[in-house]
């Protein structure tokens, strides 16, 4: 009986699995909406708690995101296309410095052959390739209506995400108890014990990370700005989405910002230490402050992990693996922390009762 439940399990697994390798080309919205779902379920938890019904307090989670991202649309988005274009200006002047600045600094310092970096050709490429288009938003408009048929599809993605998102979260708590009545009688409790550390580690990272990213990306780019640099905005957008996984936006901003200073404001040394105090700043907000009050001392996800499974995922399943990587590596986390505590239990990690001799 117990080698049948097993195999039940695993077949269900396997089928799983089958039917996310099959349809995974139109899961993107439904995850997409799942995801807000999960996200936005605590805040409208709190407004039923204060008097509001359940379809009600739906509607003020989406009247309010809808709000905030639409102010974002007329905000920012302007702000980030303007210096795009002003990278894209730039970039020649870059690659010049690069090849007549850095490079034979960098020859003369560690001893390299004249023709080491062979830069001439990649430049004639990279120059090429910028030649072609105009700017980001004719890329985009290119490839979106190469097919009308993609088009469509991609505006009906667009609108069915807000659709199965607010269904999804009016009947969140609908779904999750139906969802635990189908479990079996005799290990409900357990299911539900491992459910809760899942969504515990989920939570901790998903909900405050994400909030990270946010404050650590307004600090940047806002700290770049007042320094002077021309794309800290762009710098900062970037860092901050790159904070997904710790130390990783710190990494990348401050290299970003570093290479742009250098090529903008010649080596001047006040503002490379402006630069250079932004990220310091904000890391010490992040390990002082943002991490402890928004993530707390809750088990998250650790970033090699983070990395592995977002790759993994991006790999196997293209853009709905990296959705579905981090809950993934959450249950795989929570159940490999539970193998070894049976592991360190068992006799083979104990070696049995038997007397030394």
């Amino acid at each position: 009986m117990a080698d049948t439940r097993r195999w039940f399990w695993l077949g269900g697994v396997v089928l799983l699995c089958g039917f996310v390798w099959l349809l995974h080309p139109i899961l993107t919205p439904f995850l997409v909406a799942l995801l807000l779902a999960y996200l936005f379920d605590p805040l409208v938890d709190r407004l039923e708690a204060a008097g509001l019904s359940r379809t009600w307090g739906v509607v003020a989670v989406f009247t309010l995101f809808t709000l905030i991202f639409t102010a974002l649309l007329l905000v920012l988005v302007p702000l980030l296309a303007r210096q795009l274009f002003r990278l894209y200006e730039l970039a020649p002047q870059m690659l010049d410095w690069i090849q007549h600045t850095a490079l034979p600094w960098a020859q003369s310092k560690f001893g390299l052959s004249d023709g080491f970096w062979k830069f001439d050709k990649l430049k004639a490429a990279i120059s090429e390739h910028m030649s072609q288009t105009t700017d980001v938003v004719g890329v985009v408009l290119s490839h979106a209506t190469a097919s009308g048929l993609a088009l469509i599809g991609w505006l009906a993605n667009l609108v069915l995400i807000p659709v199965v998102s607010f269904y999804l979260l009016r009947d969140w708590d609908l779904v999750m108890a139906k969802i635990r009545g189908l479990l079996p009688r005799e290990r409900e409790e357990r299911a539900v014990s491992l459910a809760g550390e899942c969504h515990e580690v989920l939570g901790a990272f998903v909900r405050g990370q994400l909030l990270v990213m946010v404050a650590l990306g307004v600090i940047y780019a806002a700290g770049l700005m007042l320094v002077g640099l021309e794309l800290g905005l762009l710098i900062g957008v970037i860092a901050g989405l790159a904070a997904i996984v710790p130390y990783m936006g710190f990494i990348i901003g401050i290299g970003a910002a570093l290479i742009a200073g250098l090529f903008q404001f010649g080596g001047d040394l006040y503002p490379m230490l402006g630069i250079v105090a932004v990220f310091m700043v904000g890391q010490a907000l992040e390990g002082m402050v943002l991490t402890p009050l928004l993530v707390g001392d809750r088990i998250g996800l650790h970033p090699v992990a983070v990395i592995f499974s977002i790759l993994a995922g991006g790999e196997l399943f293209g853009f709905t693996g990296v959705l579905l990587a981090l809950p993934v590596a959450a249950v795989i986390m929570v159940l490999v922390r539970h193998m070894h505590d049976l592991y360190k239990d068992s006799e083979i990690y104990g070696g049995g009762d038997e007397p030394e001799r």
